[in-house]
């Protein structure tokens, strides 16, 4: 039944191929397989943009040991409170995955360019900047919306890149608050454009 579906699936992804090497690729032999296991795959190129932040805890027992949604809405609420003071309002952030492993951050007046390399079997994306060098972000994915989570130090690394104002106070707040709840990961909520 599993190889019925498989074969079924890599007639529909045919259309898009031009010779048998592109339909035995190693992206479309993932696809197949996405259908067969029910995976859902992230489909990165195309521009992002900036929708609010995203918290998730390593574990539900950290969850629970944390305090629950509470935690996890005063962290939302305080990294949000954060981006906003360093410029980064929803929509003010856009990041543009191309074909080729390239990308654009664009954050207000600010533009960087670098490139990423996804890895599906682990839901990883490592960001590489040419001033930061990389960093590495847990992605979930649901439809048109994406999350990029990273360990609290890495993203405020990459929020103070990217923002136009650097705002001290607002740092040490969200670093005390990832200090508070270890195993806690923070980051954007991204929806395509």
């Amino acid at each position: 039944m599993a190889a019925v579906v498989a074969a079924l699936s890599l007639g529909a992804f045919q259309s898009e191929a031009q010779s048998l090497k592109d339909i035995f690729s190693k992206e479309n032999m993932e696809k197949a397989a996405a259908v067969v296991t029910g995976e859902n795959l992230v489909k990165l190129a195309g521009s992002w943009s900036y929708t609010g932040s995203a918290v998730e805890f390593e574990s539900q027992s950290l969850l629970a040991k944390a305090g629950g949604t509470v935690a996890s809405n005063s962290a939302e609420e305080k990294l949000n409170g954060y981006l906003e003071k360093g410029g980064i309002k929803p929509g003010a952030l856009v990041f543009t995955f191309n074909a080729d492993s390239t990308f654009t951050a664009k954050a207000s007046a600010k533009s960087t360019k670098g490139s990423y390399h996804y890895e599906a079997s682990t839901k990883t994306l490592t960001l590489k900047f040419a001033k930061i060098g990389g960093l590495k972000a847990k992605v979930t994915a649901a439809g048109s919306t994406m999350a990029l989570l990273f360990k609290a130090d890495k993203l405020l690394k990459l929020l103070t890149y990217l923002s136009s104002k650097s705002n001290n106070a607002s740092l040490k707040s969200i670093n005390a608050l990832a200090g508070n709840y270890d195993g806690m990961m923070l980051g954007l909520t991204l929806k395509k454009e």
